[in-house]
């Protein structure tokens, strides 16, 4: 299963609009780890590329082709270039971030502060209580 030639082209004409050329990747083949039983333990399928002028680096086994991880390594790379260009804060590093910050332990004035606010909160409920005919 090869990559299409629209993908292929649309992927060189990125690379151009971005100003990064062949000659600035370094590219090594690995051996694959995990799922894909012999033909993953027998071939170079997983591609590490790492582009020279920022330093940036990709390891990609997705497919069981090395093709297709060639291809695929130098669209993530290039996604990452183009957002170290641009400064956008991907979504998925503000995901991360507010997952850290829901989990941080709380400080204790913040912790009575919340303790506090509950316990005005059952108040008024209390009073919310019906009241009878005979009270």
């Amino acid at each position: 299963m090869g990559i299409s030639l629209e993908k292929e082209t649309a992927l060189r004409e990125r690379m151009e609009r971005l100003g990064v050329r062949e000659e600035d990747f370094r590219e090594t083949f690995i051996r694959s780890s995990g799922p894909g039983g012999q033909k993953v333990n027998k071939t170079s399928s997983c591609v590490f590329l790492v582009h020279l002028p920022t330093g940036l680096s990709v390891k990609c086994q997705q497919e069981r082709s090395q093709t297709l991880n060639r291809f695929l390594a130098r669209r993530i790379l290039l996604d990452r270039i183009e957002r170290l260009r641009t400064g956008i804060v991907s979504a998925e590093q503000m995901r991360v971030e507010k997952i850290r910050r829901q989990k941080r332990r709380r400080s204790r004035r913040a912790q009575e502060k919340t303790l506090e606010a509950k316990h005005l909160q059952t108040e008024k409920k209390s009073l919310r209580t019906r009241v009878g005919p005979e009270e």
